[in-house]
């Protein structure tokens, strides 16, 4: 993944690493994880609860608990952010960088109207007028295609379904037009029509804007239907990057090949077994000399075992991390 110059990149990672002490042990939920998101494109990173993925862009947007200890680089549009002073990084967070959440109503103020949620928003960044910022607020929900806008400022979260308030927290990160937005998990709270229509907002503002977007996800369906290029996570590392279709297409990492079996099969009989991946992913405080899905792999050998595979290239713009990866 960090095969794309930075020149081009909207974000940069290199050799990120997250760790967090407990009770005089460290934990170690992102390890060396290097990846870039170009201007423009999407960039699903993709694994288990546990792989890393979330906690690797909370590093990126400094929301990390205070037991946490950062390393390497986070480059966004070429200037170094991790570790930033928080005056610093308000700067760039909430108006060039922004966030979205898998549950939208822990992340809007309940208390506060919608109206108000996204008119701050300008007005922090901003320093728009009250009225400059609520006229904004309500192309910002035509722009997301919420009905009767001029009606949902004036109402609670609580009043809004799961879809809306989804659609209302997009709306508020690209208030400031932003250049990155990171969506973690922002379908996984949602029926099967509302995420698809999601999707297919998100799609849209991208080619509208020029928008660079890291979608988190543990459901490859969603990735498929969004993004250009995929980073699999496995125990706190990338075990394979590559284009999305020539991912899907020919997964090389065995891991990448079972999460793909363990996509729902729509055309299944009625009653079939749903496949699922054998075994449990490692403790973050767990260290292995070897490939940490070495347990769980059926092509496992004593030198996945022995010693941990690097991830290297196969292809142009392909990598793995696997001392025996599948034929494409």
């Amino acid at each position: 993944m960090n095969s794309a110059p930075a020149r081009t990149a909207t974000l940069c990672l290199e050799s990120l690493r997250v760790s967090y002490t407990h009770a005089g042990s460290a934990i170690d939920a992102v390890r060396d994880v290097s990846l870039a998101v170009r201007a423009g494109e999407c960039l699903g990173i993709v694994g288990e609860s546990g792989a890393g993925k979330t906690q690797a862009f909370m590093a990126v947007m400094g929301l990390l608990a205070s037991n946490a200890r950062t390393g390497g680089s986070v480059r966004f549009e070429g200037e170094e952010i991790l570790g930033l002073a928080p005056d610093a990084l308000n700067r760039v967070r909430g108006s060039k960088l922004t966030m979205i959440f898998q549950d939208p109503m822990t992340s809007l103020t309940p208390h506060l109207k919608v109206g108000v949620q996204l008119a701050e928003v300008l007005v922090r960044h901003r320093g728009a007028s009250w009225a400059d910022a609520q006229r904004a607020a309500l192309r910002a929900l035509e722009r997301v295609h919420v009905p009767a806008p001029a009606r949902r400022l004036k109402q609670y979260p609580h009043e809004l379904s799961g879809g809306m308030r989804q659609r209302v927290m997009i709306a508020m990160s690209l208030m400031c037009e932003p250049a990155l937005l990171i969506a973690d998990e922002p379908t996984s709270a949602l029926d099967v029509t509302v995420q698809a229509q999601i999707v297919e907002l998100l799609r849209a503002l991208r080619l509208d804007s020029g928008l660079s977007i890291a979608l988190i996800s543990h459901d490859f369906g969603v990735v498929a239907g969004l993004a250009d290029r995929v980073a699999v996570m496995y125990a706190g590392r990338i075990v394979e990057s590559a284009h999305t279709a020539l991912l899907l297409r020919g997964p090389r990492h065995p891991y990448t090949d079972l999460l793909l079996k363990c996509v729902p099969n729509l055309r299944a009989p009625r009653g079939a077994r749903m496949p699922s991946l054998p075994g449990q992913p490692p403790a973050a405080s767990a260290a292995s000399r070897g490939c940490a899905f070495a347990p769980r792999c059926p092509r496992a050998s004593d030198l996945c075992r022995a010693e941990r595979p690097l991830l290297r290239g196969i292809e142009p713009e392909s990598e793995v991390a696997c001392h025996h990866p599948l034929e494409p």
